[in-house]
């Protein structure tokens, strides 16, 4: 494996000043990648622009090509590719092959979104102003797409920047977290292999405040798609400019149980949706309002749940919850613990630390403003809040800044229908937690959860322009 940390101009670079990743669970040494400077990120960028009208031209079947065979290599890397990513990220093994599978499948479907770029004719005489004039429009590509990821879908994240931009015929500069850069070099050293002309994809390895500001900053930058936190995502939108920007930032998700739900399946699904990957995902399951009828068993049979989890090292087979990624994340995560138990929270489960482990944990007595419910969390903690009425939990789940995606669980369609209309947010999940993404759909948040949406038909269409061509018939 390459450790550079650098892809420019299709050569693979040292790089400036060390950045050492280690294993989030032993904390031995995996590697020392090389670090981009603010030079480093506009030669990438400049590289880009050049090729850009190469990659333009590049017919769709090519870019649908390799688009195809990068899927069927992350699928030959499979172990190798999970065990990384669970090395480096923290995430259980299990989960761990499954977000390969997830990515392969992420560039097969843009595969074939790539195969479908298209127009469609305008009929302009059907304004007494057009008549006598043909028009149709196209799609063309931006021009070179600036890609910074998080750490907790090191794989699939980036698969979510990269696959949508090839396919769409922009050249694409990449940032990876700084805790998982080893996954986006082994994706690129694949991307390669796979025939992706190598001017096309450009990595720079680093800090958010160097290579991350330097790259959204630069105006030859025509598109920037960022995931991660709200606070970087404000900032990145005051640094822009005038660009397209896509911001796929937090959530607080909300999981409404109603009287009428199966209380053992929502417990166990709940249980996997709030701790796997440590609680890490901007979709993870952290505010719970259950129906005051079923809320003490639900209560039950989630501690039972989330007890039956195993914890321990990320590379096991049958770890179900590993580290956090970092020991600053498990300190700020018992913080807000401790502040919500000092507030009058019960801790059912958890609430205890070992290394760099959170053990899942459970709350209830909680409160509207306690940092665990009013902010995002991002650590295996979920809290349960009584409800009095299904209008309630509604108003309940609704207030909140963020709006990613929200789930329900009822078998009354009355419920549904009332959910839908009522929850402001991008997804709404119905019987199933709400970290439900197929990698095809449109995925994205309202308020302060976002701009724009991902998923790969919708994410090309967003790194493109429309272009109107107008033919006056003489």
């Amino acid at each position: 494996m390459n450790k550079s940390g650098l892809f420019i101009a299709g050569t693979w670079q040292e790089g400036g000043e060390a950045l050492e990743v280690r294993n989030k669970f032993s904390d031995a040494l995996l590697a020392q990648v090389g670090m981009a400077t603010k030079e480093d990120v506009a030669r990438a960028v400049g590289d880009a622009a050049a090729f850009a009208p190469v990659l333009a031209d590049t017919p769709l079947h090519r870019r649908s090509g390799w688009l195809r065979k990068t899927s069927e290599l992350l699928l030959t890397h499979k172990e190798d590719l999970a065990r990384t990513i669970a090395g480096e990220a923290g995430k259980a093994l299990k989960y761990s092959l499954l977000e390969v599978d997830r990515a392969a499948s992420t560039f097969d479907l843009a595969a074939d979104e790539a195969r479908r770029i298209h127009g469609e004719t305008v009929p302009l005489d059907a304004v007494a102003s057009g008549e006598g004039y043909f028009g149709f429009w196209v799609r063309r590509p931006l021009g070179v797409v600036a890609a910074i990821t998080p750490f907790n879908f090191p794989l699939n994240l980036v698969a979510h920047k990269i696959a949508p931009a090839l396919a769409a015929g922009n050249p694409i500069v990449l940032k990876p977290a700084e805790q998982t850069p080893l996954t986006a070099i082994k994706l690129f050293e694949i991307l390669l292999e796979a025939g992706v002309p190598d001017r096309a994809i450009q990595l720079v390895q680093g800090l958010g405040e160097v290579a991350g500001e330097a790259l959204v900053s630069d105006p030859r930058v025509a598109k920037i798609s960022f995931t991660g936190s709200r606070a970087v995502g404000d900032r990145i939108t005051r640094a822009a400019g005038i660009k397209k920007v896509t911001l796929e930032l937090g959530n607080a998700s909300p999981v409404i149980i109603a009287p009428d739900a199966d209380l053992d399946y929502v417990a166990k699904r709940c249980a996997v949706g709030a701790f796997y990957n440590s609680g890490q995902v901007c979709v993870s399951v952290q505010r719970i309002y259950a129906d005051r009828k079923v809320s003490e068993e639900f209560n039950a049979r989630f501690v039972d749940a989330a007890e039956a989890l195993k914890v321990g090292d990320p590379l096991k087979p049958d770890t179900d919850v590993g580290p956090m990624i970092e020991p600053s994340a498990c300190a700020r995560v018992g913080a807000w613990v401790d502040e919500a138990r000092n507030a009058g929270a019960r801790v059912l489960t958890g609430g205890k630390r070992e290394g760099n482990v959170y053990y899942p944990t459970v709350l209830a007595g909680v409160k509207p403003e306690m940092k665990v419910m009013a902010q995002e969390v991002f650590g295996p903690v979920a809290g349960v809040q009584t409800c009095d009425s299904f209008a309630e939990a509604l108003a309940a789940a609704n207030a909140t800044d963020y709006g990613l995606q929200a789930a329900v669980f009822t078998q009354d369609i009355d419920r549904v229908l009332r959910a839908v209309k009522s929850l402001d947010f991008g997804g709404v999940i119905v019987n199933d937690f709400p970290g439900f993404r197929a990698d095809h759909m449109p995925y994205g948040g309202n308020k302060q959860s976002g701009l724009g949406r991902e998923g790969l038909r919708f994410a090309i269409e967003d790194m493109t322009n429309i272009q109107m061509v107008v033919i006056k018939q003489r």
